[in-house]
């Protein structure tokens, strides 16, 4: 049985029972029949879109895609309230969460067009041109920590290109996942073209390999642990299929010494505590210039300690519960550790007692190489801050992660600041700025923080078949 658990008070909200092996396979038939109609690899079903053998028109799937727009607020206060109860995220929050993923329909009914477009190629004595098509059903395994946003950035570039998506989401978020395969219908979507399975926890890494060896899957993406990423692009490997892999994250913020201090203390409480500190791009590792290092720690935990932890459903409370208690205890462990390791505790550092996996939003000093808090990713609400010499220590130490995500940097010279960016690996780099997402601008990792990317032209174009045309 799969239950979830509101994690502000420990209840229990709901419980599901999990898919049979003929259920899942039943589920798959069903998802990869609509994905063949709607990217037009096969014949429509009866009644399915009136669009024929040649599929659902792009012109048909943007206008849809537009309808989801207005679906996502229409339904905007239903769907945060369930994100809410289910991972504990702070409200504002949430509804946060879901105008992004209308702003990203948004955005790809009017541009997909274009993106997707054949590109003519200029060529002697032929025609030839290259094609962005659709490569059928694609598997998503998606995480918890934001519900909807996660699901979303990848499924709307992914339906617009004529694709499927089957979706396989995290536990404790199963009515989220089954609210938006409802969404779908809602906005205009064939069912089953977007399918959510609810699989037994301990049998999913042998599910999930076999989806991804099974025929009818033409590709696979996952955001989540290292772990998890390192099986699923195993086994994509093995089955020869695309794989998009967005895992982990300990992303550095790189105050300057000639940056605006109070600026820059700001912006990092927010970039670390967003979503109580439990997102991939959160800033994680705050590496400080010395001349400016104790003002800039001065004005960084007194912001820290204005936060207001509790109940997420109160739109004065900007820090919540963490999402499950297994992970407050794993939190609590790499503070112990780091402290251990010679860190200094600056600000919290404990679980809040009383109902719900609160966590007191935590600050260490002192921190670097071979401690916890420095070395992993830490994904609650804390904060390891380290203290550079000069800029190229802070450049140094920014570079001794296993990490690759994203990064940001401060300064009075932008230009300084992006010199001093190209010379730190990560999949984006902001200056002046908190590390976010924008459906414009591709997302995704370098090292162990993943490959391939989401959103903007290149997002789209990860799970089309780009094919060549040459007409003599």
């Amino acid at each position: 049985m799969t239950t979830t658990v509101n994690p502000a008070t420990g209840e229990v909200l709901a419980r599901y029972t999990p898919m049979t092996r003929t259920e899942v396979d039943q589920a798959v038939t069903k998802a990869a029949t609509a994905a063949a109609a709607w990217g037009g690899s096969a014949p429509a079903a009866a009644g399915a879109f009136a669009v024929g053998q040649a599929g659902a028109s792009l012109a048909v799937r943007l206008q849809v895609l537009s309808r989801l727009a207005g679906q996502l607020r229409a339904d905007s206060d239903r769907l945060a309230s369930l994100i809410t109860a289910e991972m504990g995220k702070p409200i504002a929050e949430a509804e946060g969460e879901i105008e992004k993923s209308a702003l990203t329909a948004d955005y790809y009914a009017a541009n997909a067009e274009a993106i997707l477009g054949d590109e003519q190629v200029e060529v002697q004595g032929a025609k030839a041109w290259v094609s962005y098509e659709p490569i059928g059903l694609v598997l998503a395994v998606m995480p918890w920590n934001f519900p909807v946003w996660q699901v979303l950035r990848f499924a709307i570039p992914t339906l617009a290109a004529g694709n499927g998506v089957l979706l396989k989401h995290s536990p404790n978020v199963t009515g989220s996942a089954l609210e938006l395969e409802r969404l779908f219908v809602r906005a205009g979507f064939p069912e089953h073209l977007v399918t959510t399975l609810v699989i037994d926890e301990p049998e999913v890494p042998e599910t999930i390999e076999r989806l991804i060896e099974d025929d009818r899957i033409a590709a696979v993406t996952l955001t989540g642990s290292n772990r998890a990423g390192a099986a699923v692009g195993a086994a994509a490997g093995k089955a020869s299929k695309r794989s998009v892999l967005e895992l982990g994250g300990s992303d550095a913020f790189v105050v300057l010494a000639d940056a605006d201090v109070e600026a820059a203390a700001a912006a990092a409480v927010r970039a670390r505590f967003t979503n109580s500190g439990q997102s991939c791009v959160c800033a994680k590792r705050f590496i400080v210039e010395a001349p400016i290092a104790d003002e800039f720690l001065d004005h960084f935990i007194l912001g820290v300690k204005a936060l207001a932890v509790g109940d997420p459903t109160d739109r004065a409370v900007s820090l919540g519960p963490l999402a499950r208690d297994d992970l407050r205890a794993a939190l609590q462990k790499q503070v112990d550790d780091s402290v251990a390791a010679g860190a200094v505790l600056a600000a919290g550092g404990h679980s809040i007692d009383g109902p719900g996996y609160y966590f007191e939003p935590t600050v260490l000093t002192g921190t670097g190489p071979g401690m916890p808090a420095f070395d992993e990713e830490t994904f609650g609400p804390l904060a390891a801050v380290a203290v550079a010499a000069d800029a190229e220590e802070a450049i140094t130490l920014a570079n001794s992660t296993q990490y690759g995500l994203g990064l940001s940097v401060w300064t009075s010279t932008p230009d300084r600041g992006v010199e001093v960016a190209r010379r730190i690996t990560s999949g984006a780099a902001f200056i002046n700025a908190v590390v976010a997402s924008d459906p414009r601008l591709p997302f995704g990792g370098t090292k162990r923080s993943g490959y391939g990317r989401e959103l903007s032209a290149a997002g789209i174009r990860e799970f089309t078949n780009t094919r060549t045309y040459w007409v003599a």
